[in-house]
């Protein structure tokens, strides 16, 4: 994601050494910008650094040679890069499940700004990476595959600490609610609300069932209707486990709210006595300027940002971590709304420090920014 590819374009043509291929949207095609940036360097190593430090935003990239690949990770480690290897060669991946299904196995997790060279016969680390990161928190909650690992982390075994963390605060405060069912919202949210349901000892159902032959993630069209459509499609009902029945939902999070909203309503439509709801995360509060997690033209497209906006104005982003903490007035005047918006029986998200403990790796490491405005989550 490229923020100030206008202005890196005006300078490169300027200068009179690039053009550019347009795509159907109107805007420059990146990786030919990323190309004229590579080229204004004698190598690749100097080219990549060069192209790295113009862009405002994420990068990570492949160039393929004639025998071999060069592979760079985004200098911030937004997003992972690993190494599998066989018998017969090796190969890269974002995710590690994609290769061993192949029979590769891992034998290299690049670091953040680290480039190298990839062939059949091994690889060569061109340029060292850091140990220092700020990669996507939103890789373990929502959109990372459930058999992945990053940093060591695996997907499904996090979100299941996350959902055990969750049950724990809801016990500690004394607002665990009588159900009859913990539920996730599928897929991201099923393994949340088993780890939920197991620390509470609620029996877990799944009063809804995906249907898959759609599109994978309700997040990928970029129009909202048709997310909208998308995440309506996939979801089947199970009329016995929902009619007379007060259920507690865990959701990966709540962006705009219109997808759950919808849900909610389905759920009563077909009998649902209670519908509580648990976001595996905290109130999203920023749309990501890194990777294009949450597409949003406005802040205010978010709906924890539109109540705060509503009840104080632009001076309301000064108190976002009120709002956060279930514990202070503005964070219960923030979920009381979000529930009469919704219809909720009752609303609670989970921590940024809960969050964190469920990933297990060091909050300085993980980009909260989505969160808490910070690339970081400690400093």
């Amino acid at each position: 994601m490229i923020h100030n590819a206008s202005d890196i374009a005006d300078e490169l043509l300027q200068s009179g050494c690039a053009n550019f291929e347009a795509m159907s949207s109107g805007s420059i095609n990146s990786a030919d910008l990323i190309g004229a940036l590579i080229a204004q360097k004698d190598n690749f190593v100097d080219g990549i650094r060069y192209a790295q430090s113009k862009i405002q935003g994420t990068m990570s990239l492949v160039i393929m040679l004639k025998d071999s690949v060069i592979c760079a990770r985004d200098k911030a480690g937004k997003l992972p890069i690993l190494i599998g290897k066989r018998s017969d060669g090796f190969c890269f991946s974002f995710e590690d499940f994609a290769y061993m299904k192949l029979g590769y196995s891992t034998c290299h997790e690049m670091k953040a700004g680290e480039i190298l060279k990839l062939n059949k016969d091994g690889y060569e680390i061109l340029a060292e990476g850091t140990d220092k990161m700020s990669i996507c928190t939103f890789l373990w909650t929502y959109y990372g595959y459930p058999n992945a690992t990053y940093e060591g982390k695996n997907v499904e075994a996090m979100r299941m600490r996350n959902g055990m963390i969750m049950a724990e605060n809801d016990i500690k405060n004394g607002r665990l609610p009588d159900v009859d069912y913990v539920c996730g919202v599928p897929d991201s949210g099923t393994p949340h609300a088993i780890g939920y349901a197991n620390r509470s000892g609620i029996p877990f159902a799944r009063p809804f069932i995906k249907y898959t032959p759609t599109w994978p993630r309700s997040f990928m069209p970029t129009n909202q209707s048709m997310r909208n459509k998308v995440a309506k499609m996939k979801l089947i009902p199970v009329h016995d486990l929902i009619k007379g029945k007060k259920l507690l939902f865990v959701d990966d999070s709540i962006v705009r709210g219109t997808q759950m909203r919808e849900t909610v309503e389905f759920l009563y439509e077909n009998g649902a006595k209670e519908v509580h709801m648990r976001s595996a995360c905290p109130p999203i509060m920023y749309g990501c300027k890194y990777l294009n997690f949450s597409r949003s033209n406005s802040e205010l497209e978010l709906i924890a940002r539109q109540i705060i906006d509503e009840h104080e104005g632009v001076e309301g982003v000064k108190y976002i971590n009120e709002y956060s903490d279930s514990n202070t007035q503005r964070g219960r005047l923030l979920r009381d709304e979000i529930c009469r918006r919704l219809e909720l029986t009752s609303l609670e998200f989970q921590s940024l420090e809960g969050t964190v403990k469920a990933v297990e790796l060091e909050g300085c490491k993980l980009c909260t920014y989505c969160w808490n405005g910070k690339e970081n989550c400690i400093g």
